[in-house]
């Protein structure tokens, strides 16, 4: 277990040396032996224990749902009925509506980017086909890439429910297509405002809650997918969680538009939903990412280290056993919140090694 001791460890190590008078001459072997024949006793002593040694690092975070995206018009118009925000929209449902007829929200991973009508074939018409076969509209249908007159046939038993001109073809701006169901985040725009091609409607999410938080550009490490993360939601719960991803970080309101420094990560939380019922999204939560975790190991305060001298170096401890004491090798691990990891076949757990007066 050669771990290279951490740098605040090293500077630690020093100190604790200069405290206890600890530093210790080896002999011509490399061994380590008594520092001195009775064994001075050094100021005060603590207890070698097993425990668990975490590195981590605490930052604020948001309640939010994963996977932002902005849903923009396909064609001029005005908004007749906004975006209900905050509501959970479902195949079928319209996200707003544009010149008095519904944007309706059908499933699929092809944007919708053209008209389709008789003679058309593509992977845009094979999804437009599955979804008039789940609204009910497609009875008898065969889901393929071609428009046909069946399909021509759905797409008016569709629009006639919806009160719509019975044109048998789907325009650009009456529907579109996303993965799945979604939460609409925030209604970009109000009633009665011209939109045109390109410009925001609405900001969709997925249904599935994280939490947002941002690191400094050097927490990269802490970044990855998988990472373990625990938070501490506002009302005091605390849940486990493990990181999803970075995404891209929101402009803010500064003139100029810079986006905020750092990275921002999502958090999906263990329990999903269930997890954030009741809580205020508006409120910060604490969060907490574990970097490296060391299960069961033996540990001392990081003051307890003697920087031993001699031709090998190295680390040890001064053991005290009744009223002597020996110092001993050890091989030095992860340091964490004060504490060290040390091994070696003189160190068991229970054992009283010196430290410095505190």
């Amino acid at each position: 277990m050669n771990r290279r001791t951490p740098l605040l460890a090293l500077s630690a190590l020093a100190v604790a040396a200069a405290v206890t008078g600890g530093a210790l001459l080896l002999d011509g072997s490399g061994g380590a032996g008594a520092s001195d024949g009775s064994g001075e006793l050094p100021p005060a002593t603590t207890a070698v224990v097993r425990t668990d040694l975490v590195l981590s690092k605490t930052v604020d975070g948001k309640i939010d749902f994963a996977q932002r995206r902005a849903v923009k018009a396909a064609v001029e118009g005005t908004v007749t009925v906004a975006a209900p925000e905050g509501r959970t929209v479902r195949r079928g449902q319209a996200l707003y509506e544009l010149n008095d007829k519904p944007v309706t929200l059908l499933y699929g991973p092809v944007p919708m980017f053209r008209e389709m009508k008789t003679g058309d074939r593509g992977s845009d018409v094979l999804q437009l086909e599955r979804n008039l076969r789940e609204l009910g509209f497609g009875a008898g249908l065969f889901a393929d890439p071609w428009y046909d007159r069946e399909t021509e046939a759905a797409v008016k038993r569709w629009q006639k429910s919806l009160n719509r001109d019975t044109t048998g073809r789907v325009g650009r701006g009456d529907v579109v297509f996303q993965p799945d169901q979604v939460k609409v985040a925030v209604a970009d725009t109000a009633l009665a405002d011209q939109v045109g091609p390109g410009d925001t409607v609405l900001t969709a999410a997925s249904t599935r809650p994280v939490v947002r938080a941002e690191l400094e550009q050097n927490d990269g490490a802490l970044t990855a997918s998988g990472t373990t993360v625990e938070v501490t939601l506002p009302s005091g719960k605390t849940v486990a969680g493990k990181v999803a991803g970075t995404v891209r970080p929101e402009e803010t309101g500064a003139e100029g538009g810079a986006a905020q420094e750092g990275i921002t990560v999502e958090v999906v939380l263990n329990g999903g939903a269930g997890a954030v019922a009741g809580e205020d999204a508006k409120a910060t939560a604490s969060v907490r990412f574990v970097s490296e975790a060391r299960r069961g190991v033996l540990a001392v305060p990081v003051e307890a280290i003697l920087a031993l001298r001699g031709t090998n170096g190295g680390y040890g401890l001064q053991i005290v056993q009744g009223g002597t004491s020996t110092t001993v090798r050890v091989e030095t691990g992860m340091t964490a919140d004060g504490q060290i990891e040390v091994s070696g076949p003189d160190v068991r757990e229970g054992m009283k090694v010196g430290v410095a007066k505190s």
